[in-house]
């Protein structure tokens, strides 16, 4: 058995949001989610059939729901229930943003 580290093979430039899926079983998915200065689309709303735990580990972030909006920075985190619509209105331009996603439940 071999350990990994989430913060290595951080690439330098990103045209888009690179998502690494760490584990997969039966109703998880575990993904390592690494973003610089990306954003959402202006009308576009994930609503995504599973539940999902998001943390940010490096840089910064904003999510917008449908009435709020949650700034992220290390450490914060949010849970967002399946088919609750929300956006990345902002990450960091001057350096990586990493999350790490817990998606679970069907």
């Amino acid at each position: 058995m071999t350990s990994t580290n989430l913060f290595t093979d951080l690439p330098a430039h990103l045209p888009a949001e690179l998502v690494t899926k760490l584990l997969v079983a039966a109703d998880v998915r575990i993904e390592r989610i690494i973003s610089h200065g990306h954003a959402s689309p202006a009308d576009f709303w994930y609503d995504q059939p599973q539940a999902e735990w998001v943390i940010v580990l490096k840089g910064a972030a904003r999510l917008q729901f449908e009435h709020v909006t949650v700034e992220m920075k290390p450490g914060d985190f949010v849970n967002i229930p399946a088919h609750r619509k929300h956006r990345v209105e902002w990450t960091t331009p001057d350096e990586p943003t990493i999350w790490l996603a817990v998606l679970y439940g069907t």
